[in-house]
């Protein structure tokens, strides 16, 4: 299930997020880094999700 994680974090971060945490302060973090930017949004998510 990691590897489908880590996958969606490459094409949509948030939801690779959603899919490890749900809707908790990581998942709000995570828009609004993507919407800052697409890289910062992509280290987060592989951040949260291989971090458990």
């Amino acid at each position: 299930m990691d590897i489908i994680r880590i996958l969606l974090a490459f094409l949509l971060p948030p939801l690779g997020v959603f899919l490890q945490v749900g809707l908790g302060l990581h998942f709000w973090l995570n828009i609004l880094l993507t919407l800052l930017g697409w890289l910062p949004g992509i280290v987060h998510a592989l951040w949260v999700i291989l971090k458990k």
